[in-house]
């Protein structure tokens, strides 16, 4: 296994996020590098998971080919695509680029980014059951009473978010989200949300896996609508198995919520510093995020 990738330190630093470390490669391209920090309630741990920005490029990129026919995205290539990276330019961080940092790195269009998060449930689980636990209210609209942990929606609901710089992402009313990206824009932004989200769900149930909920981002590449960032990823995304599901509990959970679990279960108020994980929590975190993608691309990946 190669060690754990806490930070970047290559040339042409452009923005360090929570996940991601993004370079200027000039010529309006970017190169996006996933380390293994990561982060829960929106604060960074500080122990890293291992591996884990390779798992997130490795299924971002699986994911981006099977989705391509909905939307365009922002991928020119996968750094450890020798053959998609014969065509690119290397300029900037990618002269030097250490082949340990390939398998976690895009190169990518730069796009001007929307600034809201775009969520799609199907089932109601996370923030979405506190909520409604709290309120009967989801993103601030009524919903039935009754529901169960883990209940499914008649079909996928559009529940975006804030772009949070700082702090922690705020769930957006429908009249909020159309205020903040305009009426045309939110229309086609929760169509296509909810296709892509329809598409993957299918994908993923041909698998034995519930694609739970999960979020995008969008962006403008030369004023064309585009996907970027990550993609279906278990950092942003909710995925359970199939025979594991039945309302009234949540089932295990294959992505970030095994984390979030353990965190619940601490006094931590959810604000910087976070605690210290330990080890079995990183380690359960890692095993977790390599069956998840196993399981949805059919490989597994060596770290």
């Amino acid at each position: 296994m190669t060690d754990a990738v806490f930070e970047t330190n290559l040339p042409g630093l452009l923005y360090r996020g929570k996940v991601r470390d993004t370079y200027d490669l000039g010529d309006d391209r970017l190169l996006m590098v996933a380390s293994d920090r990561i982060s829960a309630f929106d604060v960074v741990m500080d122990q890293p998971i291992p591996g884990k920005g390779v798992i997130l490029t490795q299924m971002s990129s699986f994911w981006f080919e099977i989705i391509g026919h909905v939307m365009p995205n922002h991928v020119i290539a996968t750094a450890s695509d020798d053959v998609a990276m014969s065509q690119v330019e290397r300029t900037g961080a990618l002269v030097n680029l250490p082949p340990e940092l390939a398998r976690r790195s895009m190169v990518i269009k730069k796009a001007e980014r929307l600034d809201i998060e775009c969520v799609v449930r199907n089932y109601i689980a996370g923030a979405a059951w506190a909520e409604y636990e709290e309120s009967g209210t989801m993103n601030g609209m009524p919903l039935p009473d009754g529901m169960k942990a883990a209940d499914r929606f008649s079909e996928p609901v559009f529940t975006p978010s804030t772009k949070a710089k700082s702090g922690h992402d705020m769930p957006l009313s429908p009249q909020d989200a159309r205020d903040l990206v305009g009426i045309e824009m939110h229309r086609i932004l929760e169509e296509k949300s909810i296709e892509i989200f329809q598409v993957a769900h299918d994908y993923a149930a041909e698998r034995g896996m519930i694609l739970v909920d999960t979020k995008f981002e969008f962006g403008l590449v030369d004023g064309e609508l585009t996907i970027i960032d990550e993609v279906l990823t278990p950092d942003s995304s909710r995925y359970w198995d199939v025979n594991d599901w039945a309302p009234g509990s949540f089932p295990p959970a294959f992505d970030k919520q095994f984390l979030r679990a353990w965190l619940l279960d601490t006094d931590w108020n959810r604000e910087a510093p976070p605690p210290t994980l330990p080890e079995e929590i990183i380690e359960q975190t890692q095993v977790r995020y390599l069956e998840s993608y196993r399981r949805l691309s059919g490989e597994s990946l060596i770290l």
